[in-house]
């Protein structure tokens, strides 16, 4: 039988995510996906480096007193550079760069030829 520490340590370890890419949605519907690639892997406290400017700009000052984001983890990995290819891919794939859409600036947005 396992002590109580190792069953703990295996817990903890089981609920802990490695790197991650994640979607951040805001109260207006726009979203920023965004990388945490930290040395000890995705933690809960990192939310993301958006221009805090843009965001607050889409706000009254009423709305931000009471401001709820969420925050979705899309794909994680232990490959750093995997993670940084699947977030510029979920970035277009979910056009988190249109400005209409959400707040990511990279990489530049480029309208369909249809639209």
């Amino acid at each position: 039988m396992q002590s109580a520490e190792v069953v703990a340590v295996v817990l903890i370890r089981d609920r802990k995510f490695q790197f991650v890419v994640y979607k951040i949605t805001f109260p207006n519907g726009k979203i920023y996906i965004g990388k945490d690639i930290g040395h000890n892997g995705h933690t809960i406290r990192y939310f993301g480096s958006w221009d805090a400017a843009r965001v607050e700009a889409d706000f009254t000052k009423d709305e931000l007193r009471d401001f709820t984001l969420r925050r979705e983890i899309l794909f994680e990995s232990g490959d750093k550079a995997e993670v940084g290819r699947r977030e510029m891919e979920l970035i277009v794939k979910l056009e988190a760069n249109n400005p209409a859409k959400g707040y990511n600036r990279v990489p530049k947005f480029r309208p369909a030829p249809d639209q």
